[in-house]
C-alpha cells in the first residue's frame, strides 16, 4: 500500500471547526462503535466477486466452495464462447452493461488505492477475460448479454440448475449500442492499467481490443435500449444515454495510451473536441452503472490537478474540475451548495429506493478519489464551493468515512449492511445460490418453480453471502430483512465494485 496522504491546508478553506461540527451533525442518529476491521471488510468484499462467478470455477482458487461450475455452454448456440464473467446480482443473467461498469471500478479501486493487491486483480481478471471474449467473438459485433432475464425471473434456481434459455444479444453496427460498447471499452482500457507492470503481454491485449470497441461504440451511435429493449429494459435501460458512456471511455483510454506512452494522445484531443457535447459541461449527482458523468468529471480532474503539481496544469480540463467540485460541494455538510435533503436522519446518503447502497458506495469512492487528487495539487488542492471559500481534502475524507461506517453498522439499527462481516447483518438476502442449500449438500436437482418456496421462507440463508453489500435501508433508516424485498436485500457487483477501493484506503490507515 502507498504511504498515507498529507492533506494540503490553505487560509482560504472554510473552518475546520465549523466543518467538523457540521459532520457531526450529519452523523446525529448513528450508533457510535468501536473502530471497524476495515482489512477484514476489504476481504470479504472482495470474496463476494468469486460467489458471483459464472463459467468453470478454478481448480485451487475458489474459496466461495458451495458455488459449482455453472453456464458452461453460454454463447455455444450462437457458435461463440461467451462462458465466464458474472452474475450481476441475485439471478443467473449476465447483463453487459453493469458488469462492464463492474470491472472498471474495480480496476479503478486497485489502480487507486490497492495497487500490489493480487485479489483485487483475479476480481478484475475474471470480468476482463469475459469482457474480451464478448469483444472478439464475432468481427462487427459486441456481445452484450447472455439470458432473457424476463424468462429467468420465472425461475428461482441455483446457477448450477438453471435450465431457462440462455439466448445470447449483440449490438452490431445496424443495432448498435453506444452505451454498452462504450462502457465495456472503458473497462478493458482500465483494467489494462492494472496489469501493465506484472503482465504486460496481457495489458496490450486490453489496450488494443478496448481501442476496437470505442471505435465501433463512436462511429455506429446509439442506445442499446432502443436496439435490445425487450431484453434490456427494464433491467438495465441506459436512462442516461450513450453520451457519458463515449465521453467517459475517451477518458480512460486517454489515461491508458498515455500510460503506455504513446505521445500522440487521440484521446485527450477526442475530449477537446467532443466534450461539449458528451456532457462535459453538465452537472450531475449520482454516479452508477447508468450514468458516468460525474465520475469522467473526477477522473479528468486528476489529470488537471497532477498538471498542477507538476507545474504544468492543462487548462483545458479545468472545468472538469470545476464540475466535480460542484457535485462535492453538495455532499460536504457545510459548505455552500450542500444538500442536506440527500441524507437519512442517521446520516446515509440516500438517492432512490431500489438498491440505494451503489450510489452510496460510489459516491463514497469518488470522494476519496477526488481527495487523493487533491494532495497532488499541492497548496491549490482544495475544493472550491462559491463564495471564495473552500473545503480541504481531509472533508471529503471524513464524509466518505462516515458512509463506509454506516453500512458496517454505525447506524441506527446498529446493523451491517455487509453480510458476514459483525454479529449483526442480513440473514434473508435476494440471491437465488446463497438462498438455496448448495449441490455439494444438496447433489438433487431442484427445479424452476420447486425453488420459489425457498424464496419465499423465512428462515436464514443456506450460505453466507459473505462480502456482499445489500440494497440497504429506505429514507428513514428502516430496513426488513426479507427476500421478497428484492429493493432492500438483493446485493450486486456494482455495488462492491466501487467499495473494495474504499475499503482498501481506510484499511492502509489513510484516514488517520
Amino acid at each position: 500500500m502507498a504511504p498515507p496522504m498529507r492533506w494540503s491546508s490553505s487560509t482560504a478553506t472554510v473552518s475546520s471547526l465549523a466543518l467538523a461540527a457540521a459532520i457531526l451533525c450529519l452523523t446525529a442518529g448513528g450508533n457510535t462503535v468501536a473502530a471497524f476491521n476495515y482489512a477484514d471488510a476489504l476481504d470479504k468484499a472482495l470474496l463476494f466477486f468469486e460467489a458471483q462467478r459464472s463459467g468453470k470455477l478454478p481448480a485451487g482458487q475458489q474459496r466461495v466452495t458451495w458455488r459449482g461450475d455453472s453456464g458452461l455452454s453460454d454463447g455455444s448456440a450462437a457458435g461463440v464462447d461467451l462462458a465466464g464473467g458474472y452474475y450481476d446480482a441475485g439471478d443467473n443473467v449476465k447483463f453487459g452493461l453493469p458488469m462492464a461498469f463492474t470491472v472498471t471500478m474495480l480496476s479503478w479501486s486497485v489502480l487507486e488505492f490497492m495497487p500490489g493487491g493480487a485479489a483485487g486483480r483475479a476480481a478484475v481478471r475474471w470480468g476482463a477475460d469475459y469482457l474480451l471474449k464478448a469483444a472478439v467473438a464475432a468481427p462487427g459485433a459486441l456481445y452484450v448479454q447472455v439470458a432473457d432475464p424476463n424468462r429467468d425471473h420465472q425461475c428461482w434456481e441455483r446457477p448450477e440448475d438453471m435450465d431457462t434459455p440462455r439466448d445470447v444479444y449483440k449490438v452490431t453496427p445496424d443495432k448498435p449500442g453506444s452505451d454498452v460498447a462504450g462502457e465495456t471499452a472503458a473497462a478493458l482500457a482500465a483494467a489494462s492499467l492494472v496489469f501493465r507492470t506484472c503482465d504486460p503481454a496481457y495489458s496490450s491485449k486490453l489496450l488494443q481490443t478496448a481501442q476496437k470497441v470505442f471505435d465501433f461504440a463512436d462511429r455506429y451511435r446509439g442506445s442499446y435500449s432502443d436496439s435490445l429493449s425487450s431484453v434490456a429494459c427494464s433491467f438495465y435501460c441506459s436512462y442516461s444515454g450513450y453520451h457519458d458512456e463515449l465521453l467517459w471511455a475517451a477518458a480512460w483510454l486517454h489515461m491508458a495510451t498515455a500510460a503506455a506512452g504513446n505521445s500522440s494522445d487521440v484521446y485527450l484531443s477526442y475530449i477537446y473536441s467532443n466534450g461539449h457535447n458528451l456532457g462535459a459541461e453538465q452537472d450531475d449527482f449520482t454516479f452508477s452503472w447508468d450514468d458516468k458523468r460525474v465520475g469522467t468529471k473526477v477522473l479528468l480532474s486528476k489529470a488537471f490537478l497532477q498538471g498542477i503539481g507538476k507545474g504544468k496544469s492543462d487548462d483545458a480540463l479545468r472545468l472538469y474540475k470545476a464540475h466535480a467540485d460542484t457535485y462535492v460541494c453538495s455532499l460536504v455538510p457545510g459548505a455552500a451548495g450542500f444538500q442536506q435533503s440527500q441524507y437519512t436522519p442517521g446520516g446515509l446518503l440516500f438517492k432512490e429506493g431500489d438498491s440505494n447502497m451503489q450510489y452510496v458506495t460510489s459516491t463514497a469512492f469518488l470522494l476519496l478519489a477526488h481527495a487523493k487528487s487533491l494532495s497532488s495539487a499541492g497548496p491549490a488542492g482544495v475544493v472550491s464551493c462559491g463564495g471564495g471559500a473552500a473545503v480541504p481534502a481531509s472533508a471529503l475524507v471524513a464524509v466518505a468515512k462516515r458512509q463506509v461506517d454506516y453500512i458496517l453498522g454505525a447506524n441506527p439499527a446498529g446493523m451491517s449492511y455487509m453480510v458476514g462481516f459483525g454479529a449483526r447483518y442480513p440473514r434473508h438476502v435476494h440471491h437465488r445460490g446463497a438462498s438455496m442449500p448448495s449441490v455439494r449438500d444438496h447433489p438433487a436437482r431442484i427445479a424452476c418453480d420447486e425453488g420459489f418456496r425457498y424464496l419465499h421462507s423465512s428462515d436464514p440463508d443456506a450460505n453466507v453471502l459473505v462480502g456482499a453489500v445489500v440494497g440497504g435501508p429506505d429514507g428513514s433508516d428502516a430496513f426488513t430483512d426479507s427476500r421478497d424485498n428484492f429493493a432492500q436485500t438483493e446485493p450486486s457487483t456494482y455495488t462492491n465494485a466501487p467499495l473494495v477501493g474504499t475499503l482498501a484506503f481506510f484499511a492502509a490507515g489513510r484516514h488517520r
